[in-house]
């Protein structure tokens, strides 16, 4: 049976009308059973707003409404926080508290939820790597550490359905980031950052986890704004007009990519969840609805990966030339200077004079004004 990708053009004026048929067009309610309850994983790149970066408003706001139409009435909402955002903060600066007061829904920081032990039923690629005893240690001190970890994930999303709110937009690690990169902020714990190295193989495997502990799964990606360039924050916002929905995550990320202007074959997560049967990537094999098959086909936003100075050091010494003080630099009370270099070039220098400028010319535009109405 072929996977079914939604995807429609849409505008300001009839955004929520649009998510509300779009989910229809993906046929969600025969993969998301009502009984089961439903996580909402929100999408927090940064703390701040930035075109394309975060879940939009709207793009809650029409799935939200969707869900409450459709009577499913266990619903939450839900994002963690990394070493660098703060899901708090962050759910105020992307007006996300003021849509699920409106369609009354309560938010669920991860950082607040109980998270359990979990072994994987399948073989791994890389989790069981990274969070093995003494992964990265370089002293007694830290193999200590590290007997004590283990793969956890948050007890609230056994047994759930899970919707994606991905943006449309590039990523300086692996290319693009859409619905599967998405499950990178709620099945792993503030030790992400450690899964850089092996980045693909990672979000392979936790591709596989949710087949295992979610009984629906559904990603709803936001196209109005997309980001291009040095992604997944110091981008350049362009307008795009589109969203898009599909119970199958790699067909949905793989129409993301090749929309974009990219191979999604040659983007690694993607090829290898094709090989291992976790989804589609072949857009020939996809029945397509809401846009024709001819126009998604031809259709080419010419976007380009680049990599900002954060995601360069990252990979210079993760994979580079230096990458034998990886120990020393990302595994110390050395990485506390990692983190305050990146707070400091995204949150001080790049979002207070670049980032701003780009954010004042964003709001002349339709989507601008729609964002100022939250």
């Amino acid at each position: 049976m072929k996977p079914v990708v939604a995807i429609l053009k849409t505008s300001p004026g009839t955004i929520i009308e649009d998510y509300a048929k779009l989910m229809e067009l993906a046929q969600y309610k025969k993969h998301l059973d009502k009984k089961k309850g439903t996580i909402i994983k929100l999408n927090l790149s940064w703390t701040k707003y930035f075109p394309a970066c975060s879940t939009q408003p709207w793009q809650l706001e029409g799935v939200l409404k969707k869900l409450k139409k459709d009577n499913y009435k266990e619903i939450y909402p839900v994002e963690h926080r990394t070493v660098v955002t703060d899901p708090i903060k962050g759910a105020i600066e992307n007006k996300w508290l003021p849509v699920l007061k409106k369609y009354n829904t309560q938010y669920r920081p991860l950082t607040k939820e109980k998270w359990v032990k979990y072994k994987p039923k399948n073989k791994m690629l890389a989790l069981d790597t990274v969070f093995s005893p003494n992964y990265g240690s370089i002293c007694s001190k830290d193999k200590e550490r590290d007997k004590k970890s283990i793969h956890k994930i948050p007890e609230l999303f056994m047994g759930k359905n899970v919707i994606h709110l991905p943006t449309l937009k590039t990523h300086g690690h692996t290319t693009m980031t859409g619905a599967i990169k998405n499950a990178f902020g709620g099945l792993i714990t503030e030790r992400r950052h450690h899964c850089h190295k092996r980045i693909h193989e990672v979000l392979v495997d936790l591709l596989q986890i949710q087949k295992e502990i979610h009984p629906g799964i559904l990603g709803v990606m936001d196209g109005t704004i997309a980001g291009d360039g040095k992604g997944p924050r110091t981008m350049e916002p362009k307008e795009t007009n589109l969203i898009m929905a599909s119970t199958d995550q790699v067909a949905l990320d793989s129409v993301a990519a090749h929309l974009m202007g990219f191979d999604p074959m040659k983007i690694g997560f993607i090829r290898m969840a094709h090989e291992r049967g976790l989804g589609c990537a072949d857009l020939n094999k996809m029945e397509f609805r809401g846009m024709e098959k001819e126009e998604v086909m031809k259709k080419n936003l010419g976007f380009t990966t680049g990599k900002s100075p954060v995601v360069f050091f990252d990979q210079f010494f993760r994979k580079g030339p230096l990458k034998r003080i990886e120990p020393w630099l990302f595994h110390t009370k050395a990485f506390k200077l990692c983190v305050f270099a990146s707070g400091f070039y995204h949150d001080r220098l790049w979002y207070n004079t670049i980032g701003r400028k780009k954010i004042k010319k964003f709001n002349k535009t339709k989507w601008g004004k729609l964002w100022q109405s939250y």
